[in-house]
């Protein structure tokens, strides 16, 4: 399947950088453009508390089925080691491997979800948050990957201002 060309939907993305509501400017200009370049059906982003062994919804595009401020334990995991300890976005094609990786399975398909890309981002030698895009069935490849993650890391001045908070 041809993707959109991401280079367009960069300049509302740094436009976004400017305006006063961080960080909800900035990951809903990422939401947007990331559903014009890729597709989702549900778009999160969790900043990891690794001292806490959570990770926190700071941004949800389906607010009643996961709300922002939600929290989930950071499980040592095949999945969670290869995001946020290796760095290597996962990509779960269908509704077994969602099934297989997140207990919240069921929520998931009830949302007409069956795949999955998880993007970590890290700074400084850290994974500090994961950028989650879901979809229906064999959604996404591996030519979503590059354009998940630069949109993925131009979250990174919103989400190290979460950090700090």
């Amino acid at each position: 399947m041809t993707r959109p060309d991401p280079m367009p939907h960069l300049a509302a993305v740094l436009a976004a950088h400017r305006a006063a509501e961080q960080p909800r400017a900035t990951f809903q200009a990422i939401d947007e453009a990331l559903a014009a370049c890729i597709g989702h059906r549900l778009f999160t982003i969790l900043i990891n508390h690794p001292s806490l062994r959570e990770a926190e919804r700071y941004y949800s595009n389906m607010p009643d089925a996961y709300p922002v401020g939600g929290r989930k334990p950071m499980v040592e995991t095949p999945l969670m080691r290869q995001l946020m300890v290796d760095g290597v976005p996962y990509i779960g094609p269908t509704r077994e491997d969602i099934a297989r990786n997140f207990p919240d399975h069921e929520l998931i398909f009830s949302l007409g979800c069956e795949s999955v890309l998880n993007v970590p981002v890290f700074w400084d030698g850290q994974a500090v948050a994961s950028m989650n895009l879901l979809h229906r069935s064999g959604w996404y490849d591996d030519a979503d990957i590059p354009v998940a993650r630069l949109f993925a890391h131009l979250a990174l001045p919103a989400i190290l201002l979460l950090s700090r908070v």
